[in-house]
């Protein structure tokens, strides 16, 4: 993967501007913060962030593909002051599933989620390199 970042911008914190790659593509439909089974254990948005997180690695790996592999993520959140005061448990859950942060990334503030418990959807687009 190639991190796009024209002549003299910034480096953009927690994500990039836009990335290329080539290869297998996996798309994961918006993951919320539910375990497998559908049941909700936590109405904490950072703790909802971890669970989906989980779910979206679960998936990858059912296509071959690892967290490494993501190229795209679009985040729907409920709740922009609760995304921001918790940030820093945010980060860390992303930095111990996900790990880097050389994904092309949106965030948007959304009025609700079709699962009412719901705080967070996250779709992922991931690219898993040719191979050769």
């Amino acid at each position: 993967m190639q991190v796009l970042l024209p002549p003299g911008w910034p480096r953009p914190k927690g994500y990039a501007n836009g990335v290329m790659v080539s290869g297998r593509q996996i798309f994961v439909a918006g993951m919320i913060g539910w375990d497998a089974q559908g049941v909700f254990h936590t109405d904490d948005l950072a703790g909802q962030v971890r669970q989906a997180l989980q779910n979206i690695v679960a998936v990858l790996a059912e296509g071959g593909a690892k967290p490494e592999h993501i190229v795209r993520m679009t985040w729907y959140i409920t709740d922009k002051q609760a995304y921001m005061a918790q940030q820093a448990e945010i980060g860390k859950a992303y930095r111990e599933l996900i790990g880097s942060f050389n994904a092309a990334m949106t965030a948007v503030q959304v009025v609700a989620l079709i699962e009412d418990r719901a705080k967070v959807e996250i779709e992922v687009t991931a690219v898993v390199p040719d191979a050769g």
